[in-house]
């Protein structure tokens, strides 16, 4: 089951997005919970690297009125930066105070080894020692794996020497591993505007949605196609699957979709990559989770569309309206060519694309 909310609202969407999804059935009042966001600089979410302290206090809501006293929020930054900065400036330290809850700093934290495959791995006490672990990864992209998700996260729940040594294994291999060892209980996707290519931030793309399921891999696989890759394009979800952690998206997953009010609005600011492509666009109120997939198209594709004769089209005033060039969305339906979806995906695009 996989749930996609989407909305501008992170706090109230986040609590709805648990409440449609199954998390429940896996809960109890008695369990300690750990929250593990993606904190790996000390930056503003905002910048499209780190997990927005709204759907973390989301989450922390849910659990209290489902009755969860024991709740702690667990992180570590990547090797160089201070864990404990990152909560101070994204914001956690003021959701401890509010809430109650303590940070957990996973680099003072002691670790045991643990064994899949040909992998050992250290994996973080408080990781491994939590009844429920809630994964709450940003979806964005990575310079090396490509995309950063759930699987990717968890990388964050093992001591700093283990993180240097997954990149001298290659990194994809151990990621999935990993997950092979680390088993979330949920997790809820920051997709509100992850940055178009850089892990670190600065290249945010307006998406505004929330993903939230069990299956991690299932998950990774449905965001790959979000952002423009085919699922096995990304080499650590390919591995999750050939080491049988799960099954990729498919028309057989349940996948709900809330929309509370009206999608949310486009939000272009001149300092963002988008504007590199916008001379190539013709929008006409388009929602941000549409638009945000055209242009990870664009940028996948480098913005090669020299063949086509017109902009391509986006948004809700082209509903209705009939045209010669490419249309993205199902507000584009009766353009000649045009790519489906309510949002379109950036993998779907690019298909459509190279056909030109």
């Amino acid at each position: 089951m996989l749930v996609v909310t989407y909305g501008n609202e992170l706090v109230k969407n986040t609590i709805n997005t648990l409440e449609a999804s199954d998390i429940s059935t896996y809960l109890r009042s008695d369990m300690t919970v750990s929250i593990k966001p993606n904190l790996v600089v000390p930056c503003p979410a905002s910048d499209g690297a780190t997990t927005h302290p709204g759907i973390v206090e989301g989450i922390i809501k849910f659990l209290k009125d489902f009755g969860i006293a024991k709740i702690k929020i667990i992180e570590s930054s990547w090797v160089g930066d201070d864990t404990m900065c990152a909560f101070k400036d994204c914001g956690y330290e003021t959701l401890s105070k509010e809430y109650d809850i303590p940070l957990i700093d996973l680099k003072s934290d002691s670790y045991a080894t643990y064994h899949f495959d040909e992998y050992s791995i250290a994996v973080c006490n408080e990781a491994m020692s939590t009844d429920f672990l809630i994964n709450v990864p940003v979806l964005k992209a990575h310079c090396q794996t490509k995309l950063t998700c759930c699987m990717k996260n968890l990388k964050g729940c093992i001591p700093d020497s283990e993180k240097r040594r997954f990149h001298t294994l290659g990194l994809h291999k151990p990621i999935a591993a990993l997950n092979a060892i680390i088993k979330p209980g949920y997790n809820v996707v920051d997709g509100i505007c992850g940055d178009l290519s850089f892990e670190e931030g600065g290249n945010p793309v307006d998406s505004k949605r929330i993903l939230a399921g069990r299956d991690s891999l299932m998950i990774d696989s449905y965001c790959a196609e979000l952002i423009g890759y085919k699922p096995d394009e990304i080499e650590y979800i390919k591995y999750g699957k050939e080491f049988g952690l799960g099954e990729y998206f498919s028309q057989s997953t349940k996948l709900v979709e809330l929309i509370f009010g009206a999608k949310p609005s486009l939000d272009l600011r001149k300092d963002r990559i988008v504007e590199k492509y916008h001379n190539l666009i013709n929008e006409d109120l388009a929602c941000s989770a549409c638009y945000s997939a055209l242009i990870y198209a664009l940028h996948r594709t480098d913005g090669k569309v020299s063949s086509l004769d017109e902009k391509i089209c986006i948004g809700q005033g082209f509903i209705g309206k009939s045209g010669d060039g490419l249309g993205i969305g199902n507000c584009t339906w009766e353009f000649d060519e045009y790519v489906p979806g309510c949002p379109a995906k950036a993998i779907d695009i690019i298909d459509m694309l190279q056909q030109f």
